[in-house]
């Protein structure tokens, strides 16, 4: 591997340390491992943006035993529940967690078919962890009579520039790989942490009761150098739940561990998964699809569209300065967040942005809905501070429940902001995902019982693009080169 520079980040070319295997060798073993499985695959996704590497599959964004009995009926190999559990207390995501395992137990029996369970949460390592994947273990072991081996930690995502490698998890930032215990992300008031070595990060996180020491370790050597038999006997050798650590730098990486694990699993040995968004798309055999334009993007109708920017990271905060400034026709109303300290303040806002906004798509205008960039904190425990977020996501989420003009397009900027803004402001129960607007930028077609029926809804990370990112997929929705 490359030198470390002193603040323990790498250059670009430490991805290019290791030969890579043969594309066509790791296709051919992912198209054995994929014929061999006969099972479904549900992913719980903990916000919006997981779907961003899938096309063509299901998001259902409510749980009841009849959608998940119908993901089960359904002819792909893999779908997707919403939980938009990252905006959860741990009570609550506790609680989701074991009502859906059971759900998912009683269609597997009924149904007669074997099923993979994915928690698939942010790739820079924030979320409810480790409480989500033990409370399905649980759940499945109390109720089911199931044996848990191990548990699959694979947190590569390529198209972020998310990457690991020799355990240590990094983040593609400009010309350098950072490692991730050093990025903003890590710093998150609800979910921070301290170690980029998931080695040690899986003991931080689960206050020691599984060490360093104990966790597994999948080479990157290994799987570039196609030793299949060797990953799966490594697999193999998990036992009462053991954390399992995926180094990936692309994803002819993940084909190889996936036929590995094909093999694992066909000598009973059975596993709960814990991912960002790369490994389910590969595991459920999702082709690659080229970027959606503004053939399927752009509408023909007289309204304007609407783009609300939630999400308070660096990049976000870049990309939305650089839209404002590429397009200075769109209406630019700024949500001031701090009304959440005020009686009533921030109802009064949400009707006064909400109104705006109204007026600007009927006369044709996008309007860009933005919270006020100042980063709010209160005092208190990281829960505090998820509350705040919540009352201020869902105050957003009002000028789109209570706007009358269906605007043309709907862009959202924020993994809780999209989730709110999809299921309680359009009251989407299904939507079908079209694809992506740019690498990692997922697009749902809403279902026609929402309240934008078959309109394209743009779901943006917080955490993904470059400087003009945003300011490219906006320029698709309105016909136009940025």
């Amino acid at each position: 591997m490359a030198a470390h520079m002193e603040d323990g980040s790498l250059p670009l070319d430490a991805l290019q340390a290791w030969p890579q295997a043969s594309a066509l060798e790791a296709e051919r073993l992912l198209r054995a491992a994929l014929r061999a499985g006969s099972g479904k695959i549900i992913v719980l996704d903990d916000d919006p943006t997981g779907v961003q590497t899938v096309h063509g599959v299901d998001v259902y964004t409510h749980w009841d035993q009849a959608a998940i009995d119908e993901g089960f009926r359904g002819q792909r190999r893999l779908f997707y529940i919403l939980t938009n559990s990252r905006a959860l207390l741990p009570r609550q995501t506790e609680e989701l967690h074991r009502d859906i395992a059971l759900k998912v137990l009683d269609a597997s029996r009924r149904q007669g078919r074997d099923f993979l369970l994915i928690s698939r949460s942010d790739s820079t390592l924030r979320g409810h962890y480790p409480l989500e994947t033990e409370a399905l273990r649980q759940a499945l072991e109390e109720a089911g009579g199931l044996r848990f081996d191990g548990e699959i930690i694979c947190p590569f995502f390529m198209e972020g520039g998310r990457y690991t490698l020799g355990d240590v998890h990094y983040v593609k930032e400009g010309d350098r790989l950072v490692p991730a215990a050093r990025t903003e992300f890590a710093r998150d008031a609800a979910f921070g942490y301290t170690h980029s070595d998931l080695k040690q990060w899986v003991e931080e996180k689960t206050g020691g009761r599984f060490p360093a020491k104990d966790v597994i370790s999948i080479a990157l050597e290994d799987l570039r150098a196609l030793r299949v038999d060797a990953v799966a006997a490594y697999l193999a050798r998990a036992e009462n739940f053991q954390k399992i650590i995926v180094n990936a730098a692309s994803y002819e990486d993940l084909k190889v561990f996936a036929a590995a694990f094909a093999r694992a699993r066909a000598r009973g040995k059975r596993y709960l998964l814990r991912t960002a968004a790369a490994l389910p798309r590969v595991l459920g055999g999702v082709k690659d699809k080229p970027l959606l334009g503004a053939r399927e993007l752009a509408s023909r109708t007289g309204n304007g569209g609407l783009i609300i920017v939630g999400s308070h990271v660096q990049k976000s905060t870049a990309q939305l300065k650089h839209l404002l400034a590429a397009f200075p026709e769109l209406a630019a109303l700024e949500f001031q967040a701090k009304a959440a300290f005020t009686d009533g303040g921030l109802e009064a806002e949400t009707a006064r942005v909400r109104d705006a906004a109204r007026e600007a798509i009927r006369r044709g205008q996008t309007a860009v809905v933005y919270t006020s960039r100042g980063l709010l904190t209160v005092p208190g425990s990281g829960e505090e501070s998820l509350r705040l977020s919540v009352r201020i996501a869902d105050a957003l989420t009002g000028v789109v429940s209570g706007l009358t003009a269906k605007p043309a397009f709907l862009v959202a900027k924020g993994g809780i902001t999209s989730s709110d803004i999809g299921v309680k402001g359009l009251n989407v129960r299904k939507a079908r995902v079209l694809g992506q607007a740019a690498p990692g930028v997922p697009v749902w077609r809403t279902d026609s019982g929402s309240k934008f029926g078959r309109m394209p809804y743009v779901i943006f990370p917080g955490n993904v693009g470059g400087e003009d990112g945003l300011t490219r997929v906006v320029a698709a929705c309105l016909g136009k080169e940025p």
